[in-house]
């Protein structure tokens, strides 16, 4: 009896055991739901020769930053692949061993031609969506839209009840300015599949992106004490939760989520989720004129020490120089943007010289040179989407854009900026903001 995936593409396998399996762990992973180790290892088990349920493994390991394993897993994926596997699942492993290596333009590349002829094969398409994604990491200026567009041409591929789809696609809305179309996308998500982070994920975007603060309050309340703890996302969407509770000014309730959930001993998140959502939250504190808790900073510190030595990867190493400007290690910050410096003149880093530009400002605001953070900042700032993630998390330099014209005596240049923002969506924290600068 042949067997097919959850959405009707032929698997390479025998087994009734393990066809049943993969499809179920596929699932977990598709909705970063905890448990898809344990249903991908059964179909494993049922069917050594089984070459998806192998790369898909690797996958999960790749996800949670397993490296080595994810590395070993996709080997044994690709050796099955060329003696036991169709067109599609050789396609399918070859994609996922360039993303687990590392080699991001080229998976791209490729990930794009897959989708084009296997559309519905949702594991490959899922790799240059996301904020983590292959476009979002790209170094592209306009991976908003690129993510957009590669939605809207598959879309007639899949049923209009296609949870998964769903959520990405509304994300992807959500991020390049339609906020509601993309939360009606990911609410029609969420309603057809309960358990799925990324339903809620997609809609905690789209009510950030649309001002609907209180909106994501509610949402997050109701549903994240259900999320296991393990769950990728769970840390990540109390860090929404922070965001929210200080937009409407309260402090002790963004600070009792980030001590809760968020900082580095309580969140069992992704590395990079971890290091982003604490030094962005801190960071943010700080703007807004308040303290971080005591030995805040230095937890997070003692938790990125390993994690990116050299710089490489612009998302993580923008938080990286925040991280050092934050504790005064200028030397590092110094270093990083000097190596950024020179991967930019050898022109082997994608996203170009806004990365090293927002790691030298970041020092100059932490040093309160505020004119020197302004000046760095202002003329890059339509690149910061370079360094890839989502706009709540690159909001951040925008913010710290803010506070430096305001305390640099350039509140035109800070009222104008305000300005914008306000018409884009609703924001008590903003209007405060614009209230408190005169004209």
């Amino acid at each position: 009896m042949a067997h097919a995936d959850s959405r009707g593409l032929p698997l390479s396998t025998s087994s009734d055991v393990a066809a049943a399996r993969y499809r179920e762990g596929i699932d977990l992973m598709l909705s970063a739901w905890p448990g898809a180790a344990a249903p991908l290892d059964a179909a494993v088990a049922a069917d050594p020769d089984f070459a998806l349920a192998h790369a898909a493994r690797a996958r999960l390991h790749g996800v949670r930053g397993e490296a080595e394993a994810a590395r070993a897993g996709i080997a044994v994926a690709a050796e099955i692949a060329t003696r036991n596997a169709d067109a599609r699942e050789r396609s399918h492993v070859d994609v996922l061993a360039h993303a687990i290596h590392g080699r991001s333009a080229e998976a791209l590349r490729r990930a794009l031609a897959h989708a084009d002829g296997w559309p519905r094969d949702v594991v490959v398409l899922g790799l240059p969506l996301g904020a983590f994604g292959l476009l979002a990491f790209s170094g592209m200026a306009t991976h908003d839209q690129a993510r957009v567009d590669l939605c809207e041409r598959h879309a007639a591929h899949f049923d209009a009840d296609d949870w998964w789809f769903l959520a990405y696609r509304g994300w992807s809305h959500a991020e390049n300015g339609a906020a509601a179309r993309g939360r009606a996308m990911a609410e029609r998500s969420l309603a057809l599949r309960r358990a799925n982070a990324n339903a809620v994920h997609a809609l905690a975007h789209a009510m950030f992106e649309a001002g609907s603060g209180d909106d994501a309050t509610r949402l997050l309340a109701g549903w994240l004490p259900g999320y296991d703890r393990g769950g990728t996302l769970h840390g990540h969407l109390a860090w929404h939760a922070a965001l929210a509770a200080l937009e409407r000014g309260d402090v002790a309730g963004a600070l009792a989520a980030y001590e809760r959930h968020v900082r580095p001993s309580a969140s069992l998140g992704l590395p990079l989720n971890v290091l982003s959502d604490c030094v962005s939250f801190l960071w943010r504190l700080r703007a807004c004129g308040h303290e971080a808790p005591a030995g805040a900073w230095e937890e997070v510190a003692a938790h990125a020490a390993p994690l990116h030595p050299r710089a490489g990867l612009p998302f993580a190493d923008v938080h990286m120089a925040m991280l050092a400007a934050a504790t005064g290690d200028r030397a590092a910050v110094e270093a990083r943007a000097s190596e950024l410096a020179a991967l930019v003149e050898a022109g082997t880093l994608a996203a170009g010289p806004v990365v090293p530009a927002l790691c030298r400002a970041v020092l100059a605001f932490a040093e309160g040179d505020d004119a020197a953070c302004a000046r760095l900042i202002e003329p890059v700032l339509a690149e910061v989407p370079r360094v890839g993630g989502s706009g709540a998390q690159r909001e951040v330099f925008e913010d710290t854009l803010l506070v430096a014209l305001t305390r640099s005596g350039q509140a035109q240049k800070a009222r104008a900026l305000l300005d914008r923002r306000l018409r884009r969506r609703p924001s008590p924290r903003d209007a405060a903001w614009r209230a408190s600068l005169a004209g």
